[in-house]
């Protein structure tokens, strides 16, 4: 693919429709450059998706896994039938065992394509199929499926230790701890998915408490593959001791803010009255960063999404999880965690390695970008609210010195719906979804994550005209003259 600087010339238009953020064939983040193209989107218009030459890797097939799974059907597959990638066989058997448990008179096979087990799943399996892929982030990543089809070299695994090696210590350094603490995943959502077995190991046949607004997969991992989850919208400590006394979850999980409200717990209060009642605490710090905030003497595991804010370049798909030191369960985490059915593969983790190397200088820069962006738009008339981790005193009380607040904000505008579709069509930023890229990033959040839910999300204080931004490394003066020239549109 043709380089396009995108902090210069950004995917905003409506011939820009479909194209991959950043070019690249790994691209995380796809352009739906006006509020309808978000609505066809999730209406699954033929002509929108057509048109789309990536998707994030959880909500879809990016292309080149997409040619694999192609192949998979014409070897084992019939016409009615879909494949699933996975980097593992023990993946592959996890996502086989979801959906017998949940379609058992469906058919479903595990099929070796190219070097890489497929689960190949009838049509009764397929949305099980779906679900478990989209929920875990286990499948294959496109640099496996790249490979897999001799379209890139493989690495020897030799450097793919050597990298995660690498990557290991240098968020050891972040999150300061023994880097024998941290563990690698091919997404966030796959540390979290160990996480769960790990907790559920500990207390089988339990479910976990959800506390606060979630991120939608965050919440549907626990309760679509394993035992269950509860959400409690509320964050009073009285509300959330009276829960843990009548539910006793296998674990309290909470976002570190939250997104898209970017609010953040009373994390050492949630922390002290989970662990009275003999419960683990784990924390989702994707936007907050570890290299922000401190929540390892609280949290017994923290997971984090690397594509993000750690990556920055927004192609390259991986996670973390983290171990706290202090944890009651360390030794038992440990043990537990040890049997993760994936690791990064070496292609990203090489990727990985290489993105990551300015992310001691480039977090600072994101953090004042984000900052001097929200101070701004605060002040602008058409603003009705702001939200930013900065205004979130359980957010500050976790800052690490000299740290601050991550790259997201979101605004609601005082015209309602009307006025955020023209404003959004007038951006002149890249518009799609994913966080945490060098380039800014604004997408309709609510629209993406609930489309199927908008009442609900909108009783929880989430309306649908809500703009989530993530800003980029683009000259402030540049990125807020494209800001007022849109909230003047």
């Amino acid at each position: 693919m043709s380089s396009r600087n995108l902090l210069s010339d950004p995917c905003w238009q409506a011939a820009d429709l479909g194209c991959p953020m950043p070019l690249s064939p790994h691209a995380v983040s796809v352009a739906l450059p006006r509020w309808q193209d978000v609505i066809d989107y999730e209406e699954k218009d033929p002509a929108c998706l057509k048109a789309l030459q990536a998707i994030y890797p959880r909500f879809g097939l990016n292309p080149l896994v997409e040619e694999v799974t192609r192949i998979a059907l014409q070897q084992h597959g019939s016409s009615n039938s879909s494949a699933w990638p996975y980097p593992t066989i023990a993946a592959a058997e996890q996502a086989l065992s979801h959906c017998q448990r949940s379609e058992a008179l469906a058919k479903t096979t595990i099929a070796k394509v190219l070097d890489l087990p497929c689960l190949i799943a009838d049509a009764t399996a397929t949305p099980a199929a779906k679900a478990f892929w989209q929920h875990t982030g286990l499948g294959a990543s496109s640099r496996q499926a790249a490979i897999a089809l001799g379209k890139e070299s493989r690495p020897s695994p030799q450097e793919g230790e050597d990298a995660r090696g690498c990557l290991r210590r240098r968020l050891a350094k972040i999150y300061d701890c023994d880097e024998g603490l941290i563990q690698l995943h091919p997404s966030g959502m796959a540390a979290l998915n160990t996480a769960l077995k790990a907790v559920t190991a500990i207390s089988p046949g339990r479910p976990t408490l959800q506390l606060g607004f979630p991120y939608v997969d965050v919440l549907k991992l626990p309760q679509v593959v394993f035992e269950g989850s509860d959400l409690l919208l509320s964050t009073k400590p009285s509300d959330l001791a009276k829960e843990l006394d009548a539910r006793q979850p296998a674990a309290v999980i909470v976002e570190l803010p939250s997104n898209p409200l970017l609010l953040c717990v009373d994390l050492p209060t949630v922390a002290k009255l989970a662990h009275e009642r003999g419960i683990p605490v784990i924390a989702d710090d994707t936007i907050g960063s570890a290299f922000n905030i401190n929540a390892l003497p609280y949290a017994d595991l923290i997971f984090s999404s690397l594509t993000k804010s750690f990556a920055g370049r927004g192609d390259i798909l991986a996670g973390a999880l983290a171990i706290s030191p202090f944890s009651t369960w360390k030794n038992k985490l440990r043990e537990e965690v040890a049997a993760a059915p994936a690791p990064l593969a070496d292609a990203d983790s090489i990727a990985l390695e290489t993105a990551s190397r300015d992310v001691n200088q480039r977090l600072p820069q994101l953090n004042a970008a984000c900052l001097k962006l929200a101070n701004r738009l605060a002040k602008h008339p058409a603003v009705a609210r702001l939200l930013h981790p900065g205004q979130c005193k359980n957010f500050q009380a976790l800052m690490r010195p000299q740290a601050g607040h991550g790259c997201l904000l979101s605004i609601e505008l005082k015209g309602g719906l009307e006025h955020a579709q023209r404003v959004y069509d007038a951006l002149e930023v890249c518009k799609g979804p994913s966080l945490g890229t060098n380039f800014s990033l604004v997408c309709p959040y609510v629209l993406l994550a609930h489309y199927q839910e908008l009442d609900w999300a909108e009783s929880c204080g989430v309306p649908p005209h809500l703009l989530r931004i993530s800003v980029g490394l683009e000259n402030p003066e540049v990125l807020w003259e494209r800001f007022r020239k849109a909230l003047e549109a």
